[in-house]
């Protein structure tokens, strides 16, 4: 089951997109606060948001932005903020979607439709773990929304420690992940660029990495907890 999460603070309109949306099947969870946003998103899976941007604890776009921060889930702004400015600011705070108010429930509906229709159609395997968001099949990789570029050992040692959540992984297993089909001989130097590599593009601080972990005299950790 789907799981979407509604930040409206209009009651009538946050209950009449709830039915609608839990009529389908969707699993709703309903707030009318930021504060009680976040605490929902943290606690659960969700896949898709639908959220205001004028609300009693703060600016719809701030809840987005920290969103971005460490998830790709598809929003929509549902607001009657409606001149060209707001929906550039919205879709630059990171909505994927913008719909001015007054809407029509059958076409928000559609949306939300189209929208997991298309994800059961590319069927997607994705990883998240911190700020970074990791396409299996798509060879992509997001830090915070952004597109990072990663070479082919860059993107198996990325694939292999977010597989491998909070293991530690000897320098002999990364060695077997590396070694190419053409058996083409890949020593322990490579692995130490690769890792060198792979911290200057997805640490916020390379010097002080908070995702891959040195484990002195066995091998790495990827020292995040990880969801798919």
């Amino acid at each position: 089951m789907h799981s979407i999460l509604i930040l409206e603070d209009d009651e009538s309109i946050n209950r009449g997109i709830t039915f609608v949306l839990e009529k389908d099947g969707y699993r709703v969870y309903s707030c009318e606060s930021i504060e009680q946003a976040e605490m929902v998103f943290h606690q659960q899976e969700i896949q898709l948001i639908i959220c205001d941007i004028t609300l009693p604890d703060g600016s719809g776009l701030d809840f987005v932005r920290s969103v971005r921060k460490e998830s790709s889930v598809h929003i929509i702004f549902l607001t009657a903020l409606d001149q060209e400015l707001d929906q550039v600011m919205g879709y630059e705070a990171g909505a994927d979607d913008y719909i001015t108010k007054p809407f029509s429930l059958s076409v928000l509906k559609l949306k939300v439709t189209a929208y997991f229709k298309k994800q059961q159609g590319t069927v997607q395997e994705r990883i998240e773990s911190g700020n970074l968001c990791f396409f299996v099949k798509e060879m992509r990789v997001l830090a915070s929304g952004r597109e990072v570029s990663l070479t082919k050992n860059e993107w198996k040692m990325l694939r292999v420690f977010m597989e491998h959540p909070k293991q530690i992984l000897s320098k002999n297993q990364l060695l077997e992940q590396l070694f190419d089909a053409e058996e083409n001989f890949v020593d322990e130097n490579t692995i130490a660029v690769n890792i060198r590599r792979l911290r200057e593009k997805i640490e916020p601080d390379s010097s002080k990495p908070e995702y891959i972990k040195n484990v002195r005299g066995i091998g790495y950790l990827w020292d995040k907890e990880c969801r798919r």
